[in-house]
């Protein structure tokens, strides 16, 4: 072959931007049809929705009816102030004196007998309770002759099985600090100790009460505790 033989000319390349524009049309169909192909199954596929229930009952009102107005009455009249004492004009002599009194004017055997002393006759209480004033209350002085007499009146049966109880029993102290009479003031529930407590009242001793300066007949009331120890 020859030097002068011609070499034919080769086609130009495409550029990039020439691929990208001839590729366009395919990406963009199937893009668009990948895209409905999801949506497709999203919706085919996906749980159903529900909403859930947001209603609300309201409470019935109660109707309050309200109290009657009150009327307030007016305040009372104001009370008119005392008039000012006037100082009357009276002329007091100066001379006016009160006239002494001796033993000589008036003598001892012209003076009125005394009064008679008046008896007061006191009313018997020793039958029931009644109430009788005093400044200082009887006090107990044997307590414990009265300790050992609980001990001896407390029924076994009651003591074995845990059972105690408080019995309030009413002495009636006399001037002389005896007990004449006494009686159940309040029960413990039980028979048994109620009458153990009668048993025990028959053993106490006191100390008179006074009244002021003077010993007075009273009635006390007083507990009988029975207990285990």
């Amino acid at each position: 072959m020859s030097a002068a033989t011609a070499v034919p000319a080769q086609a130009p390349r495409p550029s990039a931007n020439d691929r990208f524009k001839e590729s366009f049309r395919g990406r963009f169909w199937g893009s668009m049809i990948l895209a409905t192909v999801v949506h497709f199954a999203v919706l085919q596929y996906a749980p159903e929705l529900t909403a859930d229930d947001f209603s609300f009952s309201a409470a019935e009102f109660e109707a309050i009816e309200l109290p009657p107005e009150i009327e307030i009455p007016p305040p009372p009249q104001q009370v008119a102030r005392p008039a000012t004492p006037i100082m009357s004009e009276v002329d007091v002599s100066e001379d006016i004196t009160i006239a002494p009194t001796t033993f000589e004017m008036n003598p001892v055997e012209d003076l009125p007998p005394p009064p008679d002393e008046i008896v007061v006759k006191e009313e018997d209480i020793s039958a029931a309770p009644a109430f009788t004033p005093y400044t200082v209350g009887p006090m107990l002085l044997n307590r414990n002759q009265v300790a050992r007499a609980m001990v001896d009146s407390y029924p076994e049966s009651l003591r074995r099985a845990g059972i105690g109880g408080i019995v309030r029993v009413y002495f009636f102290v006399n001037r002389e600090g005896e007990v004449q009479n006494f009686r159940i003031h309040q029960s413990s529930g039980f028979v048994e100790l109620d009458e153990a407590a009668l048993a025990v009242a028959d053993v106490y001793q006191f100390s008179p009460a006074m009244n002021r300066d003077k010993v007075v007949p009273v009635w006390v009331s007083l507990p009988i505790e029975f207990q285990v120890r």
